[in-house]
């Protein structure tokens, strides 16, 4: 132990005395030269206000808060029967100019900078990115093919009924709620799929909370709801591309492109990726992450590229990956996308919704008809084609609550489409309402159907 000691503190003073001799004979090198005077008593106040201000800094405060508040609000919404997810949009919400930006100008302004917010939106992104390619993930692609004639008109009929309510709402809103330049083609397909969407992760979980993920609704539901993913996300694509181009020229070629790519990635990228995974061995090694992930982010950046959004690519790169490797993956990028990085996006989502613009009474009117054309198209829609090919009113009644979830998925569809300038913050934010309501009603109305249908 004393030889160690020895040893040590003879190094530390001899390597101590050369770099002080190096530094002080360094000081003659500074002659000529015009050096910066830094004042002894102002330069640790100003190195701590810089390092405040400095755009990591704010970040990382940023998501310290919207963790910690996103968390916060999914447990009450637990304790309250709620999914967690209810909780986090709001919370997403009520940190916007809604409430603190509203009652707190002066912190929200200092927490949240406008400078900063693109930050958090590109976070955010990359965050949803992830997101989309789990939603892809947990796609059972063997329950759709074996899925009944039932599942696929109850989807379909969700889809259609929906769209074609927020379609005619739109002939209604558009004089009064369109941005200038926005023509009504895409503002309506937009409000149509808006109105047609389901949360296919926040059903999921939905059922597993309720228990009923084994029984015959809970599979007929999960099924309906996976067509209902896949066909709400094509038709998005499309509708992307629509508003995106100039003319229906363009929008012919960017939806030929997408065609083009899904065949691709279908026929030519799912059996590579399942025949070089397997022949690579069981396990997975650290070189079967970056080719899986390299995949994704090639998948989404092609898509960005063509013209229907990066989330269509990381979704579809979710839907292509080897079954053997799925539950793996999911259990791996899941955690850190919904803990850290979704916050982020409700936070962002609630920055740019502003409850104190809703401040005229017929803005009221307009966010009730568009609650009440959205339950009625999804929930109708569902049950009444349940109805249609066999099921019991109990089933039909709970599978068209079910569908008429929203969640994240709707948040994700307003973002791109206030992104793409074709949404209104007004319609914007009662749209983001719309989408809390309905998945909030979800929970207690599936009780109410528990107990007095039978």
């Amino acid at each position: 132990m004393k030889k160690n000691l020895l040893f040590y503190s003879g190094v530390t003073a001899f390597f101590s005395l050369i770099i002080y001799g190096i530094l002080n004979a360094g000081k003659s090198l500074e002659q000529g030269r015009l050096i910066r005077d830094v004042k002894a008593e102002d330069s640790l106040l100003d190195i701590l206000m810089f390092n405040l201000h400095h755009p990591l800094a704010v970040l990382l405060s940023q998501m310290a808060v919207i963790v910690l508040v996103a968390k916060l609000f999914g447990f009450l919404c637990k304790k309250i029967g709620q999914p967690s997810v209810v909780g986090e949009m709001i919370a997403g919400i009520l940190l916007g100019p809604s409430l603190f930006g509203l009652y707190f100008p002066d912190v929200s302004a200092a927490l949240f900078p406008p400078s900063s917010l693109e930050n958090v939106q590109l976070l955010s992104q990359v965050g949803l990115v992830l997101y989309m390619f789990i939603v892809g993930l947990e796609l059972d692609l063997g329950a759709l093919k074996n899925s009944t004639d039932q599942a696929v008109v109850i989807s379909h009929a969700s889809i259609l009924v929906p769209f074609a309510l927020g379609v005619g709402l739109s002939y209604f809103l558009y004089e009064r709620f369109a941005l200038e330049g926005v023509n009504f083609l895409s503002f309506a397909l937009f409000m149509g799929v808006a109105m047609s969407i389901t949360a296919f992760p926040v059903l999921a979980r939905i059922v597993q909370e309720k228990g009923i993920y084994k029984t015959r609704l809970g599979t007929m539901v999960i099924t309906c709801a996976a067509v209902d993913d896949i066909t709400a996300w094509c038709i998005l694509a499309a509708v992307i591309a629509i508003a995106k181009a100039g003319s229906m020229t363009s929008t012919l070629y960017i939806i030929g492109l997408a065609v083009i790519y899904v065949v691709i990635m279908m026929r030519v990228v799912r059996p590579f990726l399942q025949k070089w995974l397997l022949n690579k061995g069981k396990g997975v090694t650290k070189r079967k992450i970056a080719v899986i992930f390299l995949t994704v982010v090639l998948s989404a950046y092609t898509t960005e590229v063509i013209g229907i959004h990066a989330l269509f690519g990381a979704f579809l790169a979710g839907i292509i990956m080897p079954d053997d490797f799925r539950q793996l993956l999911v259990n791996k990028v899941e955690d850190l996308t919904v803990v850290l990085f979704l916050p982020l996006f409700f936070a962002f989502t609630g920055l740019r919704t502003h409850i104190t613009g809703l401040s005229d009474p017929e803005m009221y009117v307009t966010l009730f008809l568009i609650v009440l054309v959205a339950v009625a198209g999804k929930f109708l829609g569902s049950a009444l084609a349940a109805r249609f090919v066999g099921q019991d009113w109990k089933t039909s009644l709970s599978i068209g609550v079910l569908m008429n979830t929203r969640g994240l998925m709707e948040l994700v569809v307003l973002n791109i489409g206030y992104d793409l300038g074709v949404l209104s913050p007004e319609i914007f934010a009662m749209m983001v309402f719309m989408a809390l309501i309905t998945t909030f009603m979800t929970g207690p109305l599936l009780s109410l159907i528990d107990k007095t249908v039978r």
